[in-house]
């Protein structure tokens, strides 16, 4: 039988381990996915150290996949052998929920399927994949360039296209991290006002190349009297997981401002309600997107030059990336190529 390679997490809060595995064969609906590259985002730890409840191990974690079908099974519609193709957060739907009803398909309340937590992912030579999960990816895009973005890249640009917020209006982007440093440039490219925020004077410079008009030390200035001089944000895309720091900005919202949260802290979010109730402003949550969101994803970043800055390390190196992500050092994603 054909092997292949695979980084598997081999218990809750157990190591990786690169091990060889029999090649799997696509069922109906499936395809089977020759992956060129692989993200390592924070939400493989959800895996890693086993904080989503119920994960058969060992699992292999990844979904920020980009590569090319190398088999298909039954039923799997216009998908052949050779197209390019991502898979993201979202894994598959069941069809049937209120959600799946109304195309909603990532909120799916019934078999919402995740790569990497519901079925082994992308740190691995080939995985599989349903054919409701897969994005076609623009030749303009190289596979490590398409990683990040089936997770980090789909989230910010989702999230900003769907806030309410018009060409002109002012946007800011709360952590110029792995999330942030995409965020501001869609918001840019989008149109927007772009105003990034960020611990300290040190990413000033990088957020003004990445295309924000404006830079808010938060270290050192008051950032919603930093969006209030700037007549209010109609946005804040909260990247960063610290609710003190997403709180810090809520008076910097416009009437009919919006603070839309990406990141999780641990802690509960502080919410003033008068702060709410005055300006009619509020707080929301935003997931990442479905498989044709990728695909808009992809497309909007090949047009415009959107791209991901990214560490590359081989796929035998899977702890150490995990390691170095988790590290917060990382410029700003890690990616793991195969070789493929």
């Amino acid at each position: 039988m054909p092997r292949m390679r695979a980084a598997q997490v081999v218990s809750a809060k157990g190591p990786y381990a690169i091990v060889e595995r029999e090649l799997p064969e696509p069922s109906a609906g499936q395809v089977r996915i020759k992956v060129q590259a692989s993200g390592v985002c924070h939400s493989d730890a959800l895996t890693k150290e086993g904080f989503w409840p119920g994960i058969p191990y060992p699992r292999v974690p990844g979904h920020e996949v980009a590569g090319v079908i190398d088999a298909v099974g039954a039923s799997a519609g216009s998908w052949k052998v050779g197209d390019r193709v991502g898979v993201g957060w979202h894994g598959g739907h069941c069809g049937s929920c209120d959600s799946c009803r109304r195309g909603d398909f990532v909120t799916c309340t019934v078999a919402a399927q995740i790569p990497g937590i519901s079925y082994d992912g992308g740190h691995a030579d080939f995985m599989l994949a349903p054919i409701g999960a897969l994005a076609r990816v623009p030749q303009a895009l190289s596979a490590a360039e398409v990683g990040p973005l089936m997770c980090a890249g789909v989230t910010t640009y989702n999230s900003l296209r769907n806030s309410g917020a018009r060409a002109g209006d002012t946007v800011a982007i709360l952590g110029i991290g792995g999330l942030g440093h995409l965020g501001v440039q869609f918001a840019a490219k989008m149109g927007f006002r772009t105003v990034a925020i960020a611990r300290g004077r040190d990413k000033e410079a990088l957020a003004l190349q990445l295309g924000a008009h404006h830079y808010v030390d938060s270290e050192g200035q008051d950032p919603a009297a930093e969006l209030k001089r700037l007549g209010g944000a109609r946005v804040v895309l909260a990247t960063v997981t610290n609710g003190k720091a997403m709180t810090a900005t809520l008076g910097g919202l416009a009437v009919d401002g919006k603070l839309i949260v990406l990141g999780a802290p641990h802690e509960p979010l502080e919410v003033p309600a008068l702060l709410l109730i005055g300006g009619r402003r509020s707080v929301a949550g935003w997931p990442s997107g479905t498989s044709s969101d990728s695909e808009d994803t992809l497309a909007f970043a090949a047009l415009t030059g959107v791209r991901s800055m990214n560490e590359r390390m081989p796929l035998e190196k899977a702890a150490e990336a995990y390691d170095r992500m988790m590290s917060g050092k990382a410029r700003f994603r890690v990616v793991l190529t195969t070789g493929q």
